[in-house]
């Protein structure tokens, strides 16, 4: 199944508060410097990331973008795969209020949970805004997946009510970094 291309989704990449936070200018390229700082942790990943991807049909670069904004490739995470003041497990910070959190926190079952999760999210938005393009609902998706599909209230505003009301664009940033970086 296709979720539409990340290379078409229109970004405005990181907030002033996101980019503020490692020393980066707010945009698209604040957004790809810190993927770029994250390219060596993601890699170590690349082959769970990439068979997850086949796997799901969900593009390899949008879940790279996912680590990278979540888990900054594992660094952000405690010694025991946690982060979000041990709310969040793994790379790609499964919440435990709301998910039981499966396999270890770099393996590749914790990316598929978490990668079904988005696929799950997709879903939502194109029952809830069903004239939206693919490339839309993707965009959608990964605002559903930082705050829930119901919060979403359109596409002009999508990040209206996400961490640092920047997560779909950053990621959509930070994806297209990882597509231009073999994923």
């Amino acid at each position: 199944m296709s979720f539409g291309n990340v290379r078409n989704i229109g970004t405005t990449g990181a907030s002033s508060e996101t980019a503020n936070a490692d020393r980066q200018t707010a945009g698209p390229g604040g957004s790809r410097n810190m993927a770029n700082h994250d390219l060596s942790e993601v890699n170590k990943h690349k082959d769970n990331i990439k068979s997850v991807g086949r796997q799901t049909g969900m593009d390899a670069a949008v879940i790279a973008g996912i680590i990278s904004r979540e888990s900054r490739g594992g660094t952000g995470l405690d010694s025991n795969g946690w982060g979000d003041h041990g709310n969040a497990f793994g790379l790609m910070q499964i919440d435990k209020r709301w998910h039981s959190p499966q396999g270890g926190p770099f393996s590749e079952q914790h990316i598929r949970q978490a990668t079904d999760i988005l696929i799950d999210c997709y879903g939502e938005i194109k029952t809830r805004f069903p004239s939206w393009s693919k490339d839309q609902c993707l965009k959608g998706a990964l605002a559903a997946y930082n705050m829930g599909a119901s919060r979403v209230h359109s596409y002009e505003s999508v990040d209206a009510n996400t961490t640092g009301r920047d997560y779909s664009n950053d990621v959509v940033a930070r994806a297209q970094f990882f597509k231009d970086n073999g994923y």
